[in-house]
């Protein structure tokens, strides 16, 4: 029986499109006292609080309460760095919740919410990434990673260049908003239903507030309706406000964050700022490369830290540079605490090289494919912080297939006699590579645990703490345990995710979903069966060691037609006296990493791929289409088919959204004036490629992870740089070569100015 591997649905799919699947707002009906939440928001961007007067509130039908920082009886923070407060003495952005009004029907706590007297003194407010510099105003940094003496090597370089890039942020825009539910239960403890990446953290945190012990506190995620990184710290100030709340009224208490709300309120992917310098020789290959990286982190430091380190581990990407150094500060800013998003700070660190070596080529007048492909890592080879890169060969000969699966050769020639042809629309051109490091940065987070229960008719239920935003983690970690236990798929439950049944648990981030919640069913599944072994044994009259199990049955190894059924085995067992029930756990092997020296091996293994893309641009108005990507991608031995293709998928067209088409605009006093779908550009079937071709790489088996199968929730998103690279190549053809400069995301509106650059730069170069 071969169940991991097989490409099967996703395990809610019919759920899904039938409505049934349940989320947390689809709770609300179990309690029919339920009161909602809503916030009184701060009309500016940075002041102080002088006063608030909640009385006029009160006196509007159905308003039950209002809930200020005299109600905390614990820690008035939604995050253990204690710079988030619930109840801000000091607002720090446009539209922060000062106070949370409570009524008996939204409507009633929306107009309270309005009657809510506050006096604010406005303060000055820093609304960019250079504003903050200028001001010396950052939430952490200087952080350094390097290799060699980047500044001597650059000074012997026979060929230097210097460059900034600007990459803007990007919404989550998940499906489902921010949403939890809270009620106290017959003891006195606190029960919060809450859409979040991270129970075990939203438990910390609302167990923080509350000031109780986390034994008292249960948070339980049914599933999430998206997450991305949007909800693995952010969903704790609303479980927080709604479990307040309860404890306040001794009634549930409903958040739910409207979709303008949610936009203005939570934090995005974080905009970053890229400086850098190369030195190089005249093949293009690079000599030395110094890179200075700074991040909008907005007004708390939230995950900004990690981010960072993210970005500059990966401001190589797939590249070996001989002396390197990387500096990353995290600017503050008046605006939302900035947090995770598919990636986490990697695809940003990677805009940066991909930049540099594109403007290394054109400024040699060398295709970009060609210098990229020089620049490989080779194997042997390490990082610019000490790491092996292990399997590096997987870059090469990933490049060399999908070159010839694209036809990259043919289509080059093709695209540059159609340019040739077409004054006013030009086509372009581009292959980039992928190298992603898997595992969280924060060592202690690489751990994970499940419980496996056996019920007497061999059926089964798993727990474990991983949580599910649509990516698939309970899918894949269905199939492992019914090829573990050998039972059928439908023998096996997977149940809800939730902080009494599995401990201490990490984030479901960092792609580490399946690596690390696999990993520990697989143990609770091989410790149940090596019970189970010796009491199929003595019904097959075999040793124990050559008992198998499959597809529901028990036999002796080589002999299927010898079976006796699962149920009955797990029958005797529980009548000799045998435990039906183990915990499982896992801990990712030999990672460590040194912050002050910047050395160590932070990654278990790194996630390849790469992607070819054809764009067409109009030269009269800078819009585009994407006619046409290639993906091959290295997902390992894959767990799930069906499940990794729509994560490359879904990965690829999210990346085209934030490098193209996602635009986050903040108005002159700090309100986000992109805050709706209306203003907001989103991906849709008009800017997919006509013709897309994903492929898996083959016999790519990862030794030391689960089923020899490889992450691939973040790594995707970085495939789309290639149509930010194509988007250059299609404007560098309006002009005679050069250096193309362009920001992301790469608006129409940004394409047509470079146009407009480099067909002056033509101009000036014909009047000469």
């Amino acid at each position: 029986m071969k169940v991991v591997g097989k490409a099967i649905p996703h395990e809610s799919a019919v759920e899904h499109v039938t409505g049934r699947a349940l989320y947390t707002d689809d709770l609300l009906t179990r309690f029919p006292d339920l009161l909602h939440a809503w916030p009184v928001l701060a009309p500016h961007a940075h002041a102080k609080v002088l006063a608030l007067d909640p009385s006029r509130a009160l006196e509007v039908p159905g308003v039950v309460t209002v809930l200020t920082a005299e109600d905390v009886p614990g820690v008035g923070h939604s995050s253990h760095y204690h710079d988030e407060p619930l109840f801000p003495a000091e607002v720090m952005f446009h539209g922060q919740p000062v106070a949370w009004v409570l009524g008996e029907s939204l409507e009633a706590a929306r107009l309270g919410a309005t009657r809510v007297e506050v006096e604010y003194e406005p303060l000055p407010a820093i609304l960019s990434i250079e504003e903050a510099i200028a001001a010396g105003s950052f939430l952490a940094g200087p952080l350094r990673l390097s290799r060699g003496d980047a500044a001597s090597a650059l000074a012997r370089a026979p060929r230097r260049l210097s460059g900034e890039v600007r990459i803007g942020g990007q919404e989550h825009f998940y499906l489902e908003t921010h949403a939890s539910i809270a009620h106290l239960d017959e003891s006195g403890g606190v029960m919060v239903h809450a859409s979040t990446q991270h129970p075990s953290e939203t438990q910390e945190v609302v167990a923080m507030v509350l000031g109780l012990p986390r034994n008292q506190v249960t948070v339980q995620c049914l599933r999430m309706g998206g997450g991305f990184g949007g909800k693995e710290t952010q969903a704790n100030p609303y479980a927080a406000i709604a479990a307040l709340g309860a404890w306040k009224t001794r009634h549930p208490v409903r958040v739910r964050l409207p979709r303008h709300l949610d936009m203005a309120l939570s934090g995005k992917r974080h905009p970053f700022l890229g400086r850098y310098e190369a030195g190089f020789d005249d093949e293009g290959r690079l000599l030395a490369v110094r890179i200075e990286l700074y991040s909008d982190g907005g007004y708390s430091l939230d995950l900004s830290e990690p981010v960072l380190w993210r970005a500059m581990f990966h401001s190589d990407n797939a590249y070996f540079v001989p002396d390197l150094e990387v500096t990353g500060h995290v600017c503050k800013t008046h605006k939302t605490s900035q947090t995770a998003f598919r990636g986490f700070g990697g695809p940003q660190g990677m805009v940066v090289i991909e930049d540099l070596l594109d403007r290394v080529a054109r400024s040699l007048g060398l295709p970009p494919e060609a210098v990229r492909e020089r620049n490989f890592y080779r194997e042997g080879q390490t990082t610019h912080y000490g790491q092996v890169v292990k399997d590096a060969g997987r870059i090469q000969a990933i490049w060399s297939e999908l070159k010839a699966s694209s036809e990259l050769e043919r289509r080059r020639a093709e695209v540059a006699a159609f340019n040739a042809s077409s004054p006013h629309t030009k086509r372009g051109l581009a292959i980039t590579p992928v190298k992603f490091g898997i595992s969280f940065t924060a060592t202690f987070y690489n751990q994970a645990g499940a419980l496996v229960l056996i019920y007497r008719d061999g059926s089964v239920q798993v727990n474990h703490g991983g949580t599910e935003m649509g990516q698939g983690v309970h899918t894949k970690v269905l199939q492992v345990a019914a090829q573990s236990l050998g039972v059928p798929l439908e023998q096996i439950r997977i149940m809800p995710t939730r902080t009494d049944k599995v401990p201490n648990t990490s984030a479901t981030a960092a792609s580490t979903g399946s690596d690390l919640n696999g990993a520990a069913v697989h143990q609770a599944c091989e410790i149940l069966k090596e019970r189970l072994a010796p009491v199929a044994a003595r019904y097959l009259g075999c040793a124990p060691e050559r008992v198998r199990f499959e597809e529901g049955r028990i036999f002796p190894e080589g002999q299927p037609e010898r079976f006796v059924p699962f149920a009955r085995v797990v029958e005797a067992a529980y009548l000799e006296r045998i435990p039906l029930f183990a915990q499982g756990y896992y801990r990712t092997p030999d990672l460590h990493f040194d912050k002050g020296k910047g050395q160590g091996k932070p990654f278990h293994y790194f996630a390849y791929g790469a992607a070819v893309s054809e764009v067409e641009v109009d030269g009269f108005t800078g819009e585009y289409r994407l006619l046409r990507t290639d993906i091959l991608h290295d997902v390992g031995d894959s767990l799930s088919p069906l499940v990794d293709r729509g994560q490359v998928e879904g990965g690829f067209v999210q990346g085209l959204g934030w490098l193209t088409l996602e635009e986050l605009v903040w108005d002159a006093q700090g309100r986000l004036a992109t805050g709706g779908a209306s203003t907001y550009k989103l991906p849709s079937w008009s800017e997919l490629p006509e013709v897309l071709n994903v492929r898996f790489l083959e016999r790519a088996a990862e030794p030391g992870v689960i089923y020899g199968s490889k992450a691939v929730g973040e790594p995707p998103l970085m495939l789309a740089i290639s149509v930010r690279e194509a988007l250059k190549d299609a404007v560098a053809a309006f002009g005679q070569g050069g250096i193309v400069e362009l920001d992301a995301p790469s608006t129409p509106e940004r394409v047509y100015w470079a146009i407009e650059k480099v067909r002056a730069r033509k101009e000036v170069a014909v009047g000469d």
